[in-house]
């Protein structure tokens, strides 16, 4: 077995066909974050992006995309942003994750989104998480009647919600894929608001950030895309949602609202818009991501699984790394494991904000 690492801007045409191939082979892997298309784009934006690429004598196996920092250590590409994480790579690969590493040159490679279907890493999972997510590989009309069994509630106010907002400020539409700029930047200012209103570090501070969306923003194919979703009332853009699809799934990203219209519930409305207009593009299912939310809770049909854990091999970087981070994230899987704790901090966070912007 042959590993060899490259810029993700070395990739030729035959090494992103064989990648998509991998992806077209198993639904696990058909994930936009881990398609080549989001990984070159961060690629072009972050210099310590890497692409390990695994060869098993009859040609390409797979591909492990990683970031790789001081002291080697290692993380997924655009750790902090990616609802999943992992290797590309033919079914069957056996491949031991410490040898891989040191093809990497990495004394370590931390994970918490990681996709439990690959086995390489397995051994190195320290918890799993459910992942919520929509089935709408039947369509939309068998996902609603599903929804209305099982959360009655929750159907019957969305509905009413809907029809309110039409009544009151103008008649509903939804946009699945828009390519109107300005609206996309709208969004982000919206979302930008939200976490400094909530306590929560701005993603869209860093300027790398912004520029990442806006390019994957323009990329729209039937096997990848920078989906950006708008709702409407009248001419007013009441809510949205960017998020990024490939030919079978939609991984929701940065939904939000203008909170002027909050009272109307614009994200709830939207979300069934989104698996509505997605399961009508042929799309199977809607992954929203690693995360307790009440909204999420209400709209899932089931739960995937993502992994968090780490794996190293003996070296200063890696204690250092240990050091840093894993005491850390303990305690924050502590808090959000404990509904009691986990609103408290909520709190704390609102609160904090409130006092920094005063």
């Amino acid at each position: 077995m042959q590993i060899s690492v490259i810029h993700p801007s070395d990739l030729g045409e035959p090494e992103l066909d064989r990648w998509r191939k991998f992806q077209d082979a198993d639904p696990e892997q058909d994930n936009p974050f881990l398609s080549p298309e989001f990984v070159q784009n961060v690629g072009i934006l972050r210099p310590y992006v890497r692409v390990a690429v695994i060869g098993d004598g009859s040609g390409i196996a797979g591909f492990f995309p990683f970031e790789k920092h001081r002291l080697g250590i290692g993380r997924p590409v655009a750790a902090g942003l990616t609802d999943l994480q992992g290797m590309v790579y033919a079914q069957g690969l056996e491949l031991d994750a410490g040898r891989l590493l040191r093809a990497a040159g990495l004394a370590t490679w931390e994970f918490d989104h990681l996709s439990v279907a690959q086995p390489m890493f397995a051994p190195h999972h320290a918890a799993r998480f459910p992942s919520p997510a929509i089935d709408i590989a039947d369509g939309f009309d068998a996902y609603l009647t599903a929804l209305r069994q099982r959360s009655p509630k929750t159907h019957k106010m969305t509905r009413y919600q809907r029809g309110r907002l039409g009544r009151e400020v103008g008649e509903v539409r939804h946009v699945a894929e828009s390519a109107d700029g300005a609206a996309l930047r709208e969004l982000l200012a919206w979302k930008s608001a939200q976490y400094r209103r909530t306590g929560r570090t701005d993603r869209f501070a860093h300027p790398w950030i912004v520029e990442l969306v806006e390019r994957l923003h323009a990329i729209r194919t039937d096997r990848f895309a920078g989906a950006l979703s708008l709702l409407y009332a009248g001419d007013r853009l009441i809510a949205g949602h960017f998020g990024l699809r490939t030919g079978t799934r939609l991984c929701m990203w940065f939904p939000t609202y203008d909170v002027e219209y909050a009272r109307y519930s614009p994200g709830m409305v939207m979300h069934l818009d989104i698996a509505r207009d997605f399961a009508a593009m042929g799309l199977t299912l809607i992954d929203m991501g690693r995360g307790e939310k009440d909204y999420k809770e209400k709209l899932k049909t089931r739960d995937l699984e993502v992994a968090e854990g780490r794996v190293a091999r003996p070296s200063p970087g890696a204690a250092v790394q240990w050091l840093a981070r894993t005491p850390v994230r303990a305690l924050r899987n502590t808090v959000l494991a404990n509904p009691v704790l986990r609103d408290r901090a909520d709190r704390v966070l609102k609160t904090y904000a409130r006092l920094r912007r005063t």
